[in-house]
């Protein structure tokens, strides 16, 4: 089986899995979450996932089992980057299973929306980067793994207007590998910073 075909089946049964904690959910656990989102999470990402503080991610429309993903790994310590140690570990240290689930849910099904523009130069540029990737530095185009309207994955953030600030601070935690993810720290590393400003600037108004 080729690495494309094994990608898609690890997709596919993730999404399976998400789809079946979906519907496991009890209307219980959905109004928790919703109560949980509103009177905590809101503080820093916004009561409908889109954080008005920008070193904090915009978490609305974000795929259900991502989210489900990094709330595991700040549970466990597993996740490493600074906000993780100084915000997420202590507020997701007391989640259960479900609770993370439902939580998932309820920012996945929430609307996102672009931010702002910027300077169409430095948006045009970073479009280029994350249609096309640079091949000279063996970047691949971010699509490939985001898709091509940045809408994420079910193992793959949504980009689309994510806030330019946590985008540079993750890439940053990707270059020290305080944040582990290879394939990541190969491209965060590779790109300089001005391109990463650039696809920043694009991703943020996506």
């Amino acid at each position: 089986m080729t690495t494309r075909l094994l990608l898609r089946a690890a997709i596919l049964l993730a999404t399976t899995a998400a789809l079946a904690r979906s519907a496991d959910l009890t209307p219980e656990a959905r109004s928790s979450a919703a109560r949980m989102a509103v009177g905590t999470c809101a503080s820093c990402h916004g009561a409908q996932g889109t954080s008005i503080i920008p070193k904090f991610p915009n978490l609305a429309a974000q795929p259900a089992n991502y989210l489900a993903t990094q709330l595991k790994a700040f549970r466990s310590r597993s996740r490493g980057d600074p906000d993780a140690l100084a915000f997420m570990w202590g507020m997701a240290a007391s989640l259960d299973d479900s609770q993370i689930d439902a939580l998932a849910q309820y920012y996945s099904g929430k609307r996102a929306s672009a931010g702002p523009n910027g300077d169409a130069a430095l948006r045009a540029r970073g479009k280029a980067i994350y249609d096309h990737g640079v091949a000279s530095q063996k970047v691949p185009p971010c699509g490939a793994c985001h898709g091509p309207k940045g809408e994420g994955t079910e193992e793959f953030p949504r980009l689309a207007g994510q806030h330019a600030q946590y985008f540079m601070n993750q890439m940053r935690s990707f270059q020290s590998n305080s944040r582990r993810a290879d394939p990541m720290r190969l491209v965060a590393s590779a790109l300089s910073t001005s391109e990463l400003e650039a696809l920043a600037a694009y991703i943020q108004s996506m």
